[in-house]
């Protein structure tokens, strides 16, 4: 592992200079040095200056082409200047100290050891000189570089003054190690376990950015096993930890259904899923608690999980502060839904029943069948192989069905206003039982989405209820 050099940008120069003429010794600190010896792409530089990090900001948007814009947030002591390369952000080097009921430090000005001593972790406390005198050296007063050989994520003070000052370090200690494929060292993982009840005084918003970032990490069931062990998740999501261990009544057993869904959002990652698509597959299963049952002729039981975990979405995605719209009812649609391909593998399968499932799925079908098939975590080789299979040939049959009846943005030619004007009805009970006859007829096949022929089946149901036509004329449409 080569030790880090500045990129050959210029920018890097032109802060030295700024720096040299306001006497303030400046350094590049953190996650960019941290990613030059990881060999990650990173676009963020934070400039470290001891003195007045605003004033160091301006001095260099002066000296740069075109003057760019410095944004300065004066409660914070920051200044954040856009390049065409990267992002800079200045801080002057400062030391803090914190209540016991809030994570918002007090701040003063301190040393760049004082600086480097309030960072989160050893990894990026690492620092570049931007000093004429030295320019370019490293500064790693905590081993940071020997503990990214060892893969190790570590605090550089005490982990509980860390943790206990800063809960949210917690999770992002946790988020770092899935990102980055590293462990983290036994006295600070320790430390997470004593101090996880802090993480009550982080905000929801918080601690879901930084459980997102686990999320999207390669391989995001490694952060929630440390997040379950270290008893973080207990508090942060207590419905997914509900999903941990396996009951057991003579012969009968049923999967631990926490590690099933590890495995599941894992096969999502590696299909390419989006995050939201992740966040299906980690609530796919999220009511099966509530709804295990045991039969002794039959085993356990987790009948209706699909539809009340559908029902629980919103709530779920309140507490955690997602998103309440479009994402919240597409991982509210696919959790409902996803039982239903499994029982489409049968060679009997209607087209009614699939013209019904793309009908309720539209355009999210191809998203369904990724997590049904990512659904299939059987240690079974052969028994996975012939689902896989099956899956395979009701996917051909859905696409069948689709070229024919073109489903995914279905929408019934005979609309409620229609049937109100044809029989002279106001919005009642009776619009809606003809409006969904007209629909099941279609999804049956009995007749086609076209209006005369819908119409006509329209008058047939009306005329069964007793209704009669006072708009005949609507059948020239």
């Amino acid at each position: 592992m080569n030790t880090p050099q500045l990129p050959e940008n210029p920018l890097f120069r032109t802060i030295a200079e700024a720096a040299g003429e306001l006497g303030y010794p400046a350094y590049v600190i953190g996650g960019f040095v941290r990613d030059l010896v990881l060999a990650r792409p990173s676009k963020d530089v934070d400039v470290v200056c001891v003195g007045d990090g605003i004033k160091l900001a301006q001095a260099v948007g002066r000296k740069l082409p075109g003057k760019p814009r410095v944004t300065v947030f004066k409660n914070f002591g920051t200044a954040m200047l856009p390049t065409d390369t990267v992002e800079l952000e200045f801080v002057g080097a400062r030391k803090e100290s914190y209540r016991a009921e809030s994570r918002k430090p007090e701040v003063e000005a301190g040393t760049l050891e004082e600086d480097l001593a309030r960072r989160d972790f050893t990894i990026n406390a690492l620092g570049l000189s931007l000093n004429q005198q030295d320019f370019g050296t490293l500064v790693d007063r905590y081993d940071g570089m020997g503990d990214i050989r060892r893969k190790i994520i570590r605090t550089p003070l005490d982990p509980d003054i860390t943790f206990s000052d800063d809960p949210l370090r917690m999770m992002r200690a946790v988020r770092f190690a899935t990102q980055l494929n590293f462990d983290i060292e036994p006295d600070t993982y320790d430390a997470i376990a004593r101090n996880k009840d802090r993480i009550k005084i982080v905000s929801q918003e918080r601690i879901t950015d930084e459980l997102n970032k686990i999320i999207m990490a390669a391989k995001p069931s490694y952060g929630f096993k440390l997040l379950f062990q270290s008893g973080l998740l207990q508090l942060i999501f207590p419905k997914m930890a509900l999903l941990y261990g396996v009951e057991k009544v003579g012969k009968h057993a049923h999967k631990d259904n926490f590690y099933h869904t590890l495995q599941v959002l894992d096969n999502v990652v590696e299909a390419g899923g989006d995050l939201w698509l992740r966040w299906a597959a980690i609530l796919h299963d999220i009511a099966k608690p509530a709804t295990k049952r045991y039969f002794p002729n039959v085993g356990w039981t987790f009948h209706g999980h699909e539809d009340k975990g559908a029902r629980w979405v919103p709530q779920i995605f309140t507490d955690l502060k997602l998103p309440l719209g479009e994402e919240m009812r597409q991982v509210q649609k696919l959790v409902r839904l996803h039982l239903r391909p499994i029982a489409l593998v049968k060679e009997t399968v209607t087209d009614s029943a699939l013209r019904r499932l793309l009908f309720e799925t539209g355009d999210d079908i191809d998203r369904l069948m990724l997590l049904c098939r990512a659904d299939i975590t059987s240690k079974d080789h052969q028994r996975k192989e012939r689902y896989l299979r099956n899956f395979g040939v009701v996917e051909e049959k859905l696409k069948e069905v689709e070229e024919k009846d073109h489903l995914r943005n279905f929408k019934p030619v005979i609309t409620g206003e229609v049937i109100m004007e044809t029989f002279g009805l106001k919005p009642s009970k009776e619009v809606g039982e003809l409006k969904s006859a007209v629909l099941e007829a279609i999804l049956d096949g009995k007749i086609r989405n076209e209006f005369e022929e819908a119409f006509a089946f329209l008058l047939q149901q009306g005329q069964a209820k007793g209704l009669p036509p006072g708009h005949l004329s609507l059948t020239s449409k």
